[in-house]
């Protein structure tokens, strides 16, 4: 088991900036791919970026790409995702998931431990 524990979100204009962070304990954080994910009022949770437990291979919805990265550093079992040129449409609860998996990154059903979100809103 890991805990994940995120960080970060807040109230921001449209076209700003926020980095959220995910702190994890329990199993080793290292070996883990890890996943943001995002679910706004009244629709399903959807992917928004993974990472590889090296941090070398990642992935992001096509909403996201150009603005949106993430990140880790194993050192400090953390990873972060920037989000920059917020949109109100990324106004959402965002949660961080880690998997000892390497296959299925996208897919919230291959992600065994989560996160228990940070609001994110985005005001136009």
């Amino acid at each position: 088991q890991v805990q994940l524990v995120e960080s970060g979100g807040g109230l921001v204009k449209a076209g700003g900036s926020l980095r959220l962070s995910c702190a994890a304990s329990g199993r080793t954080f290292s070996r883990d791919a890890m996943g943001w994910f995002r679910q706004a009022p009244g629709k399903e949770r959807e992917f928004v970026a993974r990472i590889d437990w090296s941090g070398r291979s990642t992935y992001y919805a096509d909403s996201m790409k150009g603005r949106f990265t993430i990140s880790r550093d194993n050192a400090k079992n953390t990873v972060y995702l920037q989000m920059n040129s917020l949109k109100p449409e990324d106004t959402a609860v965002y949660y961080c998931a880690a998997t000892p998996r390497t296959t299925g990154l996208s897919l919230e059903i291959t992600y065994d431990n989560w996160g228990q979100g940070t609001q994110v809103t985005v005001s136009s």
